[in-house]
């Protein structure tokens, strides 16, 4: 994880950013040339796994050199981190394109959205199988303070009080981590052998985390 002298740029520099916001030419460039590097990552991780995954491969294959490399990522682990972070925009954006394309009658509707949308980014995202929202990554790197899934849990929660009538605490914010860590366990699973995901690996786990929040929707059994 060391990097040379002078390379000044940390995880937070390396963030995409929105494309919607005014940026001068030169950020510009910046942002294609940071977006080529982590799209070179994830080809190389789709290929050769996590273990492939070196600063001078990406110089080489992005026809960059190791010093450009250095200047966006100063390590594997901030390369790394920033694909996460890319990934977890990615699956927002698909999650909202998918509540809008399929519609949303129930809160069973949001549970298939949400598991089927991280299927849509495992399917055709180049490294999401792999890096997925970091969890390898904490992993590889314990020291990192990092948890994905526990944010999701949060959003998710909420949508389910706001959307649907739920009741707001500590418990259901608590299942929503375990829905949220099965569901990432058994997706997981569903493409370890098979780029396009086992199905029914996929319609079990939407079953499964219906069955584990149903106790905290209105009007359940106390």
């Amino acid at each position: 994880l060391n990097h040379p002298a002078g390379a000044m740029t940390d995880v937070t520099d390396a963030t995409p950013v929105r494309r919607d916001v005014r940026i001068e030419p030169q950020q510009r460039r910046s942002l294609e040339r940071i977006d080529l590097l982590l799209d070179t990552a994830a080809d190389i991780i789709d290929e050769f796994g996590v273990n492939g995954l070196s600063t001078s491969a990406v110089a080489s294959r992005s026809k960059s050199s190791v010093g450009v490399v250095y200047r966006y990522f100063p390590n594997i682990e901030s390369l790394l981190l920033a694909l996460a972070d890319r990934n977890m925009t990615l699956y927002h954006e698909r999650f909202e394109e998918r509540l809008t394309e399929d519609g949303l009658d129930d809160w069973q509707a949001l549970v298939r959205v949400a598991v089927l949308s991280y299927a849509d980014l495992a399917r055709t995202e180049p490294g999401f199988r792999t890096i997925r929202f970091g969890d390898l990554i904490v992993f590889r790197f314990p020291d990192i303070e990092k948890d994905s899934n526990r944010k999701l849990a949060e959003r998710f929660a909420g949508m389910f009080v706001e959307r649907f009538g739920f009741t707001s605490s500590d418990q259901f914010l608590a299942e929503m981590e375990i829905v949220i860590e099965v569901a990432d366990a058994l997706t997981r699973r569903a493409f370890l052998h098979d780029r396009l995901g086992d199905e029914s690996i996929i319609e079990r786990t939407i079953a499964l985390e219906i069955d584990l929040i149903a106790p905290f929707a209105p009007g359940a059994p106390a």
